[in-house]
């Protein structure tokens, strides 16, 4: 007889019966059937390499505790973090876009919301996400290129010209100066008359996965990770609606790590960020609410689906277990998805298409909060209109014409993505305890331990891709002979910078050099003292006409640069 606690798959006879009919099928009619045509490969795996069976029952879940799948909107969240889910209000549809200066984004925002999208999310230049103005040599050729270009509050303001602040949730991806520019958007939010506790939207912040993966970093650790300390106590007593940090797998994976890389890298990371808060003498569940989540929906379409299950499920018993939360919400996992930009080719473009619809259907099974659809034209550049709108209309669709918004989680109860569901809770526990076993996260980031597993996958994968097993449409089979593929890309405005740059010396001169010059030894002192808040400052700094660099460079005279270790 059933424990009341075990998933209801029959009595232990029942169980038993159906474990000896498997195997009498695997004699019999798989044996006879493979004799007459082999399968395609003598082992099947998943693109994270979990092993995956040829089918899957009851039995294989049948001491799954009911507890654990549960129901949505109760713990563990495992089907999903609300109780009605897209039944009362589908995902978010978070396109992201960023080029050129404030006002050059503003059109692509301002066109997007006339389409129907339904959150905004701000991709930054590679000057302003290392914390270089604009007219700094480093900047030099880059300026608003693969983002928008902000160096100072005027920026910002242009950004967000004709945006409601209150109405549009407001999505920023950027790392080591994103406390810089959660200044600027609060800064802009005052000026404006808004209520900060109204705001809703993200600055990503996530530090530590840079040192991991994406490698777009300023500062050592420690004073890095005080910033993202930093900016979710601020946001938690003065911004009750905002998320201060987005902790982000889709880096992980996008830097070569393996579904499993991402899930469990990225809670080793929010462990960290816990911990720094809680120092504080702040509960978990004072701030653990706004905490959100970035994962990438890669192609393999069920292990995705039981990745983002398993995450939401390991991510509530860690914050109950380990860290003591009471409140529900603190227990919440609530992520934003990206289809896998990785995954997308140049060869016969259009078939991205396909490949993003996909990837977005398992997001949005999996139950995302938001959503971005890669356009099919990011292999070659900054994504056009056209392309934006092809993947806005494709989540669209996704929502309005599938009805799968009709019913919460409903692969849940699928023996396989049940098994998988298990198969990753495992193995993500297994690998967070091997990190608190080696030092913590912070120290295996400095021995290069993350580092090491993230290339060793990557390698495999390419060498995957290059033997074929690894199929990819158009680049290792159905190939297409001829030339390359005749398609309009984003053009790149060559007076991107010098319009930049001419409003960046204009804030400078405009400024009161005697207050900025006072607030600067300010913000020194705090910096050199952890143990306050470097928000405030920075807000002051920035409401003076204070740039990104100024900022940036201020602090590098006290706490110095990261240099990486190299992994080989």
């Amino acid at each position: 007889m059933n424990k009341p606690t075990d998933f209801p798959t029959g009595s232990s006879d029942d169980l038993g019966a159906l474990r000896q009919e498997v195997k009498d099928w695997e004699a019999n009619e798989v044996a006879a059937f493979i004799r007459k045509q082999e399968e395609r490969k003598e082992a099947f795996f998943t693109a994270g390499d979990f092993p995956v069976k040829r089918t899957y029952t009851a039995a294989d879940i049948a001491d799954t505790p009911i507890s654990d799948i549960g129901l949505p909107g109760r713990y563990p969240f495992t089907r999903g973090p609300y109780p009605t889910m897209y039944r009362s209000r589908n995902w978010t549809m978070r396109q992201i876009a960023g080029f050129g200066t404030g006002e050059d984004t503003n059109q692509r925002f301002q066109y997007l919301i006339a389409q129907g999208q339904t959150g905004l999310s701000t991709d930054f230049d590679m000057p302003t996400l290392m914390g270089y103005d604009s007219d700094h040599p480093m900047s030099e050729g880059e300026v608003g290129r693969e983002g928008v270009a902000v160096d100072t509050l005027a920026d910002m303001e242009a950004l967000f010209d004709g945006i409601d602040l209150e109405k549009n949730s407001v999505s920023l991806t950027i790392n080591p100066s994103a406390w810089i520019l959660l200044a600027m958007y609060i800064v802009l939010a005052q000026k404006r008359g808004y209520d900060l506790h109204k705001l809703s939207g993200t600055i990503q912040a996530d530090i530590l996965k840079e040192y991991m993966a994406q490698k777009e970093y300023i500062f050592p650790i420690a004073p890095s990770v005080r910033i993202c300390r930093d900016c979710i106590t601020y946001c938690a007593q003065h911004m009750k609606r905002y998320n201060p940090i987005n902790i982000s797998g889709y880096h992980i994976s996008e830097a070569g790590g393996s579904p499993i890389h991402e899930v469990a890298f990225t809670l080793a990371n929010l462990i960290v960020y816990v911990e720094e808060v809680t120092k504080t003498g702040m509960h978990v569940d004072e701030f653990a609410s706004r905490l959100s989540f970035f994962f990438v929906c890669g192609s393999d379409f069920f292990e995705e689906i039981a990745k983002l299950r398993a995450v939401r499920r390991c991510y509530a018993k860690i914050m109950k277990e380990r860290f003591g939360a009471k409140n529900p919400d603190s227990m919440r996992l609530r992520f934003h998805c990206q289809t896998a930009a990785a995954s997308l080719t140049k060869p016969q473009y259009q078939v991205n298409v396909v490949r993003t619809a996909l990837q977005a259907m398992a997001a949005t099974l999996a139950g995302c909060q938001s959503l971005h659809t890669n356009g099919y034209d990011e292999a070659f550049s900054i994504p056009t209109e056209e392309a934006m709108k092809m993947s806005l209309r494709t989540q669209q669709v996704i929502a309005e014409e599938t009805n799968i918004t009709q019913v919460i989680d409903p692969l849940g109860g699928s023996y396989y993505v049940e098994a998988m569901t298990n198969e990753y809770e495992k193995k993500i526990f297994e690998i967070l305890a091997d990190v608190d076993a080696r030092g913590g996260t912070i120290k295996l980031i400095e021995d290069g331990w993350f580092q090491r597993h993230l290339a060793d996958f990557a390698y495999e994968t390419v060498l995957r891709k290059q033997s074929g097993e690894k199929p990819v449409i158009g680049v290792n089979c159905f190939l297409e002979e001829g030339s390359d593929p005749d398609i309009h890309v984003h053009p790149y405005d060559q007076s991107t910078a010098d319009r930049q740059i001419a409003r960046t010396r204009r804030v400078r001169a405009e400024r009161d050099p005697v207050k900025f010059a006072q607030l600067l030894e300010k913000l020194v002192e705090v910096a050199k003292d952890d143990q306050q808040n470097i928000m405030p400052i920075t807000i002051e700094l920035v409401r003076a006409g204070a740039t990104m660099g100024d900022i940036v460079e201020t602090l590098k005279k006290i706490w110095g640069t990261y240099r990486e270790t190299p992994v080989y």
